[in-house]
Formats: C-alpha cells, sequence, structure tokens
C-alpha cells in the first residue's frame, strides 16, 4: 500500500458554496479566510469555474476575472484550479478551438495553474483542445473521467480512458463522481486499476450525497490516490464534499494521514467560524435537504439537486403522481442515447427527455439537445446511439449525423476571436481577451453587467441580494437549466438543475 501522505484540496471557494449556497458567495465573503486558506497546507484550493463564473455576472454584478485576480492575490503561495468543461469551457455550448484556447491562456494569465478538464461524454475529443491549452500556458491539465454506471461503463473502460488521458499528455487523471454514487469498493478498483496503469497522478473528487463519500476516499486512499477533495462545514457534508475535519478524524491513526499541528487544527476552527456566519447570509440559497444524506440518489442514480428539483417541476405540472414513472424513464433515455452518464449538461437533457416521453408518450416529442446528442453534435457517445431513435431525431431536426469532433460540424456556425472582438467593439465595450470570452459565453451577462450601476464594497449588500433574488425568479440559481414548452397552447417551464 502506498505510505506517502494523503494530499487535501480545499473546494469550499467553489463546488462547496455551488453545491450547497447556489453559487452565491461573494469574494468579499471569502477575502476574510483566504490567508487562512493559503497558509494551512492544503495542496490545491478550488477558486474558480463551474458555475462561479456565470453566477458572478448573473447574480453578483462581479467581473470573474476580478475575483480570480482577487484570490490570486489573497491566496499566493497555494495552487488554483479550475473546473473546465471542455469544449463548452464553463457554458453547454461548443466553442471553436480559438476561443477555448485564449480562455485557458488568459485564466492562466490571472494565476490559474490547475485545469481540470472534463467532457459530459467522456469523449476525449471534447478534451484535447483545452488540454493542450492548458499545457502551452504553462499550467497543468488533469484529465477528468466523469463516473456514472451503466452496463458500458466497467471498471476496466474507466481505466481504460485514464491511459488515453495520460497518452494526450495530461498532467494529472481526476476521477470525479458529481453524483456521490460511487461506492467504496468500486473507487479501490478503478484508482488501483489506474495506479497500476499510468505514471501521472491520480487524484478523485465525490459529493456526500448519498453518505458515501468519506468512506469512498479511505477506500481511495488505501487503492494509492494521491489527492482528495475536501470543503469546511457548513459548506461541507450532504451535496458536498466531505469537511475536512471530519476526514482528518477519519484518517487519524492512518499512515497516510497528513500530519496536522494544534495551529492548523485552531486555523480550521476560525475558518468554520466566519463561514457560519457567511452561511447565514446565504440563507436564501440553502437548503435543508442539501445537507442531509439522500439515499434517493443511489435507487435513481441521477444527481441529488436534479431530484429535488424535478419534484417541485412535476408538482408545478401537476404530475407529482408520476415522479417514479418520470425516474424510470431516465435510464430508458439513457439507453438509448448510448449510456451518456449525468452531467452538466446531460443531466438536463435527459431529464427532460424523461419528461417528456411521460407526459406525450416515448420518442413523441424529441427535445433539440436530445436530437443533437443521438446525432454526435454533443460528441461520442460510451455506446452507439439505439438506430430508431437517431432515424427519429434526423427527421426531427433535419440534419444528418456527425462522427467528427461537434465543434467542427458542417454547416455549425461559430463566432471566433476577432468576430467577438469587432462586436464588443461596435457596442463601445472593452474588447481584450478576458472580455471577449465572457461575451462568448455569456453575451446577456456580460452586457448587463458592463452596463448597469457598479456595486462598491461598501454599497448596500441588502439591496444587491434583493435584486439577485428578483432575477432568479424565473432560473431559481445558477445550476438550473431550464426549457420551454408548449402544450396545448400554453407555455410552460421546465427546468433541472446542474451539478457539476
Amino acid at each position: 500500500m502506498k505510505t506517502s501522505k494523503i494530499k487535501l484540496n480545499c473546494n469550499v471557494l467553489r463546488d462547496g458554496h455551488q453545491s450547497l449556497a447556489a453559487t452565491r458567495m461573494k469574494t468579499l465573503q471569502m477575502l476574510p479566510i483566504c490567508k487562512q486558506l493559503d497558509d494551512w497546507g492544503f495542496h490545491a484550493l478550488e477558486t474558480w469555474g463551474g458555475a462561479t463564473i456565470d453566477s458572478g455576472l448573473r447574480f453578483l454584478n462581479e467581473f470573474p476575472f476580478d475575483r480570480l485576480d482577487a484570490l490570486k492575490k489573497a491566496c499566493p503561495k497555494t495552487p488554483h484550479m479550475m473546473l473546465l468543461r471542455g469544449q463548452n469551457i464553463v457554458q453547454y455550448a461548443h466553442f471553436p478551438d480559438d476561443v477555448v484556447t485564449a480562455f485557458v491562456k488568459t485564466s492562466a494569465k490571472h494565476g490559474m495553474n490547475i485545469f481540470r478538464i472534463f467532457d459530459a461524454l467522456n469523449d476525449p475529443l471534447n478534451m484535447k483542445c483545452a488540454i493542450k491549452a492548458a499545457k502551452a500556458a504553462g499550467a497543468e491539465a488533469h484529465g477528468t473521467i466523469c463516473y456514472t454506471t451503466s452496463p458500458v461503463h466497467t471498471v476496466e473502460k474507466f481505466i481504460e480512458l485514464g491511459v488515453e488521458l495520460e497518452r494526450m499528455g495530461c498532467d494529472a487523471v481526476v476521477l470525479k463522481d458529481m453524483a456521490g454514487l460511487i461506492a467504496p469498493i468500486e473507487a479501490f478498483k478503478i484508482v488501483k486499476g489506474l495506479k497500476d496503469s499510468i505514471k501521472i497522478p491520480v487524484w478523485i473528487h465525490t459529493h456526500d450525497t448519498a453518505g458515501l463519500g468519506a468512506t469512498t476516499y479511505m477506500y481511495a486512499i488505501d487503492a494509492g490516490v494521491d489527492a482528495i477533495d475536501l470543503s469546511i462545514a457548513p459548506f461541507a457534508n450532504g451535496t458536498s464534499q466531505p469537511d475536512t475535519v471530519r476526514m482528518l478524524a477519519l484518517l487519524n491513526g492512518h499512515q497516510r494521514c497528513p500530519e496536522v499541528s494544534e495551529a492548523q487544527k485552531d486555523s480550521l476552527k476560525e475558518i468554520r467560524s466566519h463561514l457560519e456566519a457567511v452561511y447565514a447570509e446565504l440563507s436564501d440559497f440553502t437548503s435543508h435537504k442539501n445537507e442531509v444524506i439522500d439515499t434517493d440518489t443511489l435507487e435513481y442514480q441521477v444527481p441529488g439537486g436534479m431530484l429535488s428539483n424535478f419534484r417541485t417541476q412535476l408538482k408545478e405540472q401537476k404530475m407529482e403522481d408520476k415522479f417514479d414513472e418520470v425516474f424510470r424513464e431516465i435510464p430508458v433515455v439513457r439507453e438509448a442515447l448510448g449510456w451518456i452518464p449525468l452531467v452538466t449538461p446531460t443531466s438536463q437533457i435527459v431529464g427532460m427527455q424523461a419528461f417528456l416521453n411521460v407526459k406525450f408518450g416515448r420518442w413523441e416529442q424529441i427535445s433539440p439537445q436530445t436530437a443533437d446528442i443521438a446525432l454526435g453534435y454533443y460528441g461520442r457517445t460510451p455506446a452507439p446511439v439505439d438506430p430508431d431513435l437517431q432515424k427519429l431525431a434526423a427527421k426531427q431536426a433535419n440534419k444528418d449525423p456527425i462522427t467528427c469532433r461537434p465543434v467542427e460540424a458542417p454547416d455549425v456556425k461559430h463566432l471566433h476571436m476577432e468576430d467577438l472582438r469587432k462586436e464588443l467593439e461596435a457596442k463601445k465595450f472593452p474588447a481584450d481577451d478576458e472580455h471577449c470570452v465572457l461575451y462568448a459565453m455569456f453575451p446577456a451577462q456580460l452586457e448587463q453587467h458592463l452596463k448597469g450601476p457598479k456595486l462598491s464594497p461598501k454599497s448596500d449588500e441588502a439591496a444587491a441580494e434583493k435584486a439577485a433574488t428578483a432575477e432568479s425568479h424565473m432560473v431559481s440559481c445558477s445550476r438550473q437549466k431550464r426549457y420551454g414548452l408548449t402544450i396545448d397552447g400554453k407555455r410552460i417551464e421546465v427546468g433541472v438543475e446542474e451539478l457539476v
């Protein structure tokens, strides 16, 4: 068994508050604990990526690169890492290579050290450009495997993907369990297989949604994993990562437990004290359901946030009695679409199609996003798409299947960096790379930010929260993807929560 000390990453400044407080923590609420976090001895701090960029623009009136600058200045010693959706960057659509490259290069310039790169379908072709860009920028590229369960997702297949990511030049491989599904024994087998097959480090990321997270980490540590992701209470446990204090208690006496001084223990208490006050300030965006173990996620094999949100949506549509039927339909949709993993944006797409199948009859209405997956416009699926569904999708969408990289699909038009620059200049907005890459992903939100009043650190934050809450009425949080449907002449909206 590996005897080197396990490395601990801290995700409280990104995934911690994304998972438990709708990504609403402001930079000003983070800064008071940055020195303690930087001094504590964490191997890396997750400070950006995921939904933080969208949420900063949409709800907090923060320019995302300003947050990165502030956190890097406040935490200069510890490497910073971010979650990147490959060719999607931090959005849902595929962006051209020059935009992906510019985003990575610019982020590295502002201090990002580690890019954790994944694809919703685990298609390496959709990760290739971002991996290459991170390496070229002098940063670390961590190829990330999205864990899921299906007849085609075997231990051997996950190991094969890790080998391929190493061959693509990745500096580490991360096993990412976004729904908290991975059982301890399964984690041991995958980590052990990866450690035996590749020479680069292996990291693991999970959530404690179903109560497995901390135990899974223990088994992964015994299998030789190099680093684990943790958070700090109250932004820990539940749908977030296991708490650092809790994990250290579990590791106490283990030969791979890192040495923690009394000063470090006191520091964690100080950090928690500050975070408890912040958690109270964000009470409008927290929920007790996200704080406790939810074993339903094991039964339905979907992210916990997706479960709670779908219950609400079905109730709004007076279909609460169809909950079990809709969720029984999810594996049917997944199988037909080649057993795709359930992670942003595929979790939203599969959930929506399951709803449509129950509401109107199986495949009577195919969402445009489902059609795109069936036709290859999201990438290579883990297993072949059902041929009958593919024919229906092609007929409905009036386009042919593709086998190339989605970003290279024929007749698909993209805005490249120069196009984005010209549009910003025409609007009299800044047109540097920072603004261009944000405009590519969030044009309306960036424009609103640039046109709107700027909040100073001493501005009325209560008023700002009130405005953000009003704006979020139709999109309950930045982790939610909403779709519009017209049924019998009546327009409705259905949403599925994002969990990455």
